[in-house]
């Protein structure tokens, strides 16, 4: 059981580790750091970055180069933030490694436990490998995008290992044959499912907003920061008006199973509600009073969390009726 709870707690911790992470990423592409270090996996050909740039050789515009362009002047700031920000997923190798040599603990009852975390680490593995390529391709739109879509499927795989242990307890607890551990699915389900494909069509409309914010500052660099917004394009527009769908059928969903779930599904609607209003405040917020770079990664991580647990929550509520049977009989 010390194992166990060993498991759980490295899990609990890898999945907060990589909701700072999707943070920090957040906050690497609002202060425009991600070229900070030129090259990977050091930075500037160092594994602990310079303070300053007399610490460089004079022509280390020429040296670190990419794409066969110079690279941009040195910032102490914006290359330390991108070392952070890798140092963090560095670290978060270590959790995710942790949760796989834990996960040895259900090796005999539920070998799917320790396949499902070395997937994981493999994938974290891979999520490593795009860094490197989002660095040499000197930040193309499309790498990034795909960066941020694998750091959400890192986090629906860690909250499908906390589901299936979790499961895994209930079904050994009510002792069920085969057939008797098959989902339900109920309107309840459903509702989580249609919402959760609704949040993700938003998130990716606001992939291409960022894209357009980028061409914005690339192509129209002159222009004032507040006046970006008046020039995005066709994807701003919609993600503006998607907003409208994706609060109404949230806060549909809160009154739906605000009396039929159990507590820890009630925990993640409640937490649902909540954010998905912050959300639309920190949209508005930077809608209108333009794009404030300290909410970018506010909205980003936010998203995130709406994702996660919708994502907990369709995997959650399928099985509920098994949970009631189990509060029943303890």
């Amino acid at each position: 059981m010390k194992n166990k709870d060993y498991f759980h707690k490295s899990l609990l911790i890898s999945i907060f580790a990589v909701y700072f992470l999707i943070f920090v990423g957040g906050l690497v592409r609002s202060t425009g750091s991600g070229m900070g270090c030129p090259d990977w996996p050091k930075c500037f050909g160092q594994w602990v970055p310079p303070m300053e740039k007399s610490e460089l050789p004079s022509n280390y515009k020429e040296i670190f180069k990419v794409q066969g362009k110079e690279i941009a002047d040195f910032n102490a700031f914006k290359t330390w933030t991108e070392y952070i920000n890798r140092l963090i997923g560095v670290i978060i190798g270590f959790c995710v490694l942790a949760v796989f040599i834990t996960s040895f603990s259900y090796l005999k009852e539920c070998k799917e436990v320790p396949i499902l975390s070395f997937f994981t680490l493999i994938v974290l593995g891979f999520q490593g490998w795009l860094g490197a390529v989002v660095v040499s391709t000197n930040l193309a739109q499309w790498m990034i995008t795909i960066h941020m879509l694998v750091a959400f499927f890192i986090v629906f795989l860690l909250f499908y290992l906390w589901h299936r242990t979790k499961l895994y307890k209930i079904q050994e607890a009510l002792k069920l044959e085969a057939k008797e551990k098959q989902p339900s699915w109920n309107l309840a389900a459903t509702f989580v499912l249609v919402t959760l494909f609704i949040t993700i069509i938003q998130v990716i409309l606001g992939t291409q907003t960022r894209e357009e914010v980028n061409l914005v500052q690339t192509t129209l660099p002159l222009i004032p920061r507040g006046n970006w917004v008046e020039n995005l394009g066709v994807f701003f527009n919609i993600h503006r008006t998607f907003s409208i769908l994706v609060l109404g059928s949230h806060i549909g969903l809160f009154l739906y199973l605000k009396n039929k779930v159990l507590k820890e599904e009630a925990f993640f609607n409640k937490a649902l509600l909540y954010t998905v209003s912050l959300e639309v405040i920190s949209g508005i917020g930077m809608a209108y009073f333009g794009i404030p770079a300290f909410l970018q990664p506010i909205h980003l991580l936010l998203a995130s969390f709406m994702v996660g647990f919708l994502f907990y929550l369709s995997l959650s509520i399928p099985y509920q009726h098994l949970a009631k049977q189990k509060n029943k009989t303890s």
